[in-house]
Formats: C-alpha cells, structure tokens, sequence
C-alpha cells in the first residue's frame, strides 16, 4: 500500500475497527448501525425518525425495522413531536441511556484496540480530524460518551 493510498488505508482501518468493535454491541438490536442510532437519538438534535433515517444515511423503511427492534428492546420510545404532532420523535428511555453509557465505555477501548499504532495523543488528533472531516460538527462538540454521561448526571 503506497502512503498515497487512502482508499486502501481507509478499507483497512475500518475492517479493524469493525473487527474490534463488533463483538462489543453484537447484542444491541442491529449491532454498529442500531449503536449509530441511538447515539444520535441521545444527542436529541433529529426531530423525526425522517430526519434521524436521512442523518445516518439509512433508507426510511430500514429505519422503521430499526427503531421497532430497539422500542421492542425497552432501549427508545415513540413519542409525539411538540411542534408537530403528525410527527414522532425518537427518544432514549432511561434504560436505553444506561446501556449506551456503558458501550460507550466498551467501544472507547475496542477503539483504542482499532487505533493501537497510534499514541493516546495522536488517537486524540485522529479522532477530532476524522469528527472534521465526516461532518460531525464543530471540534469542540463532546464525543457520544461525555454526552451520555451528561445526560444521566441528575
């Protein structure tokens, strides 16, 4: 692989990072992609189970399949957008925020497994770059764990 090749080096990195973290959330309904969801269910910023399909770029009927699994696992609830009752909006119960604060936890060490060439700093670096460069938001936006944390703080 030529140091020029970020596709390739992209393609590896994330087959560690699968390999790492998959076992992690293997039992959260939907795996990477329900821990996607509910991650940015907590940060509350969607304000349809529309817009949370188009943020994570997951197809509307795919998502329905998704957010039932995940209400059927006591994790979200459906509830009636304020603003707009033909809506509903995704919600974390309380035991859905329990359950991703402590992924959170396992997926920071199986990433750190994913980033092992990296020191702690450079992760650090790597991680605001990549927050960057996938349009996450500003660099100073909190990572999902400090957010969960956060929000289970009384």
């Amino acid at each position: 692989m030529s140091e020029q090749d970020l596709g390739a080096a992209l393609g590896i990195l994330l087959r560690s990072y699968a390999n790492a973290v998959g076992p992690v959330l293997g039992a959260l309904p939907h795996g990477a992609r329900g821990y996607q969801t509910m991650c940015e269910v907590v940060r509350e910023r969607q304000p349809s189970q529309a817009a949370l399909a188009a943020r994570l770029g997951i197809d509307r009927t795919a998502m329905t399949y998704l957010i039932d699994d995940l209400v059927s696992a006591g994790l979200v609830e459906r509830r009636p957008n304020p603003d707009d009752r033909r809506q509903r909006r995704i919600v974390a119960t309380d035991h859905g925020r329990d359950v991703l604060a402590a992924l959170c936890e396992k997926v920071t060490t199986a990433e750190d497994v994913a980033l092992g060439a990296l020191s702690e700093a450079e992760r650090a670096v790597f991680r605001r770059l990549l927050f960057t460069a996938a349009g996450a938001g500003a660099v100073h936006t909190p990572e999902t764990c400090a957010m969960v944390e956060e929000a289970l703080t009384p």
